[in-house]
């Protein structure tokens, strides 16, 4: 098998800056509202200087007070997201998006179509560059997570090809962080335990990582080695939409994760609604601090896209869940399946229909403030304890 994993460059600023040429070269920064609000993208100008995205604006105009703040377009962007996949479908049937800006690809089966994979991988690069006047970054790889690392180690502009024999000697100097499941807490922790290189992960016994770190710790021995089964998932229609978030500091009082809940409630509920599609079933995803993780479905009397119905189910998951799991929690996610067309009949009883309407009507009303000013500039008040935490937190 090899794989091509496909990263655009700074994907919102490098639009902006593609549309507006007076922006090359110059540090972007997409959102943060002048100095107020979250950054949601930043260019690699505006990346010398320390901007990263979900930043508070406000930080990210002292570290560079150079930069030129842009409005979000989010509908744009996902055109040309659209436009980018239309590209890698020229090339081969099987990709799985991961977001907007990146992609997988299976190119086993075409490269007596279109060539040895590098060459696959240096013509998507070059006509994304050519149609759509913007960078990107590939890796190639015979594992889906090696092209993935591959993709990153050389941006912007960046090209890794990791051989079928070289893996091994391509994983085994990289620092912890580098593979997937492993955020800051998680390597401060491995390299308590004295795991600083994917190499050190791959010579020591499994079972004496899984007796540190249970299952994600043979997880981590799996990669170590190069096993990795997974293949390209093919997904025409989405079957869930989900956000989380992983906490730098774990969190043990049930106010700032319901805030949480919220903030990632409205996410997933506003993406259902672009995506005209309801939802009749919502899952809570719950990891505690010792990587334990659990999750607590419900599924809905009619299918929904409304905010508040989903953040209602939301909290009333995270409550039965800290009875049964009271410890501290490092994670939160919710997420939305069994998925239907928005235009799917349901059966309303006259006693909430007044009640939904009313609802459904201050979701239309978020969703076109939502389009103009983005998605981390408007949030439920609900929300804001989260957010603002959060951001004092990276200002120190």
């Amino acid at each position: 098998m090899t794989f091509l994993h496909v990263d655009m460059d700074a994907f919102y600023a490098s639009i902006e800056q593609r549309d507006r040429p007076e922006l090359r070269g110059r540090p972007v920064i997409v959102g943060g509202n002048h100095g107020r609000g979250v950054v949601t993208a930043a260019s690699y100008e505006a990346r010398a200087f320390g901007v990263r995205s979900a930043m508070p604006g406000r930080q990210a105009a002292q570290l560079c007070p150079q930069a030129e703040f842009v409005r979000g377009r989010l509908n744009h962007y996902a055109n040309v997201g659209r436009s980018v996949r239309e590209i890698f479908h020229r090339f081969t049937p099987l990709v799985q998006p991961l977001s907007l800006d990146e992609a997988f690809l299976d190119v086993s089966g075409v490269v007596r179509l279109h060539g040895r994979p590098a060459q696959i991988g240096r013509d998507i690069q070059r006509t994304i560059r050519v149609e759509l006047d913007l960078p990107s970054s590939v890796g190639i790889a015979p594992l889906k997570f090696v092209a993935k690392i591959a993709s990153d180690l050389r941006k912007p502009d960046g090209f890794v090809e990791v051989p079928d024999d070289g893996v091994q000697a391509f994983l085994d100097p990289l620092p912890v962080s580098r593979l997937w499941g492993v955020g800051r807490v998680g390597g401060e922790r491995l390299q308590k335990r004295g795991y600083h290189h994917v190499r050190d992960l791959r010579v020591s016994n499994a079972q004496s990582l899984h007796q540190c770190f249970g299952e994600w710790g043979l997880h981590l021995w799996r990669l170590a080695n190069g096993i990795d089964p997974r293949g390209v998932i093919v997904d025409q229609v989405a079957k869930g939409i989900g956000h989380e978030r992983t906490f730098d500091e774990d969190l043990t009082e049930l106010e700032p994760m319901e805030a949480v809940i919220s903030y990632l409630s409205e996410q997933v509920a506003r993406r259902l609604r672009r995506s005209d599609r309801k939802a009749a079933v919502v899952t809570l995803k719950y990891r505690r601090e010792d990587f334990k993780t659990f999750t607590h479905a419900r599924t809905l009397a009619t299918p929904t896209c409304s905010t508040r119905e989903i953040l209602g189910t939301a909290i009333e998951l995270l409550h039965e869940m800290r009875r049964r799991q009271p410890r501290a929690v490092r994670l939160l996610g919710v997420s939305v399946g069994n998925l239907h067309d928005a235009d799917s009949p349901v059966q309303l009883s006259m006693l909430d229909q007044a009640e939904r309407q009313a609802a459904s009507k201050l979701d239309r009303v978020s969703d076109q403030i939502a389009r103009k000013i983005g998605d981390v500039g408007l949030y439920r008040a609900s929300s804001h304890g989260w957010l603002r935490q959060r951001d004092d937190r990276r200002q120190r």
